[in-house]
């Protein structure tokens, strides 16, 4: 899509004819992706940014690099949020392939498989499962009854999904403009590796603009809650009722106990255990110590605190 012609669909003024493939954050956006700045605290960013054009305040125009054009405008988070449906895939692919099944693979009945999905070898996929467009899943992987993979989303080798699980479920993602709520399009996917067990009725969510990413080994409980453009480092374990709001970067092995949960926009260093309804409200940066409690305190201090409260009843 020519910039012009969303600028048009975003009542901004631009004639540039340069082609926008989709959109991105200022870090990781490229020649031929539209980006945006809200927040001040990200002005570095916008300094460094190789986007083609970024939604901004006039304020921030100075800011702007030489070679991504600046559409300047009251809103830019409104201005995103518009602009994301314009890139918003089909709901269902009605063109495309029939999925494709490897050998030995298991497909019972009431399964949907969309078109241009791929299935490996020696899979099972049972009753009432629904496989939406371009999705992939390697080998000897089992989904059980009643999972849902939306469009776009990526499954290793030998993983086990567990009944009424949702994978890639849009994100829980709006800007505000005049009491009104406007929906960001969840435009990317979930991606997992291999050797993930995922429990029960656990969703979790696409990306904004690239990937929610589950890596190789993680284990998941039954209703945990992922949250959009998350990253589970390798071996991550998170049980029963554990919550992770947006773009929580979790590194390798994590343990997460029940009920605890993340404020989003954060990361937890390798090795830390997070006991249950922890609340982890900023970034962890030390590796290999146990937190508990809300606020959160190092895991023996808030025993401490604990046995002190305890006194004064």
């Amino acid at each position: 899509m020519k910039l012009k012609d969303i600028a048009i669909a975003l009542d901004i003024k631009c004639d540039s004819e340069i082609e926008i493939s989709g959109l991105n954050t200022l870090v990781d956006s490229t020649a031929n992706e539209l980006t945006f700045l809200e927040n001040s605290k990200y002005t570095n960013d916008l300094e460094k940014t190789t986007a083609a054009a970024v939604l901004v305040k006039k304020d921030f125009v100075t800011k702007v690099p030489k070679n991504t054009i600046a559409l300047v405008c009251d809103e830019p988070y409104v201005k995103l949020a518009l602009a994301s449906k314009l890139f918003a895939p089909k709901l269902v692919e009605s063109d495309g392939i029939d999925c494709v099944v490897g050998d030995n693979s298991t497909i019972m009945p009431n399964v949907y498989l969309g078109k241009n999905s791929i299935i490996g070898n020696n899979c099972t996929i049972m009753s009432g499962a629904y496989i939406a467009d371009n999705v992939n899943i390697g080998n000897n992987t089992i989904i059980y009854p009643n999972v849902t993979v939306y469009r776009d989303c990526n499954i290793g080798n030998d993983c086990i999904i567990h009944a009424g699980t949702v994978i890639g479920s849009d994100g829980f993602g709006f800007a505000q403009s005049k009491g009104k709520y406007i929906k960001i399009y969840q435009n990317g996917n979930v991606e997992i590796g291999n050797d993930v067990e995922i429990g029960s009725n656990t969703s979790i969510d696409r990306a904004a603009f690239k990937s929610t990413i589950i890596s190789d080994g993680v284990r998941l409980d039954n209703l945990v809650h992922i949250g959009h453009n998350c990253k589970l480092g390798v071996g991550c374990i998170l049980t029963g009722q554990v919550g992770l709001s947006g773009s929580s970067i979790l590194h390798e092995y994590v343990i997460m106990g029940g009920q605890s949960a993340t404020s989003g926009h954060l990361e937890i260093a390798p090795f830390t255990t997070i006991a249950a309804r922890g609340g982890v409200t900023k970034s962890i940066k030390e590796p290999k110590k146990q937190w508990a409690g809300f606020p959160l305190f190092e895991h023996k201090t808030w025993l401490k605190l604990q046995a002190k409260i305890s006194k004064l009843l």
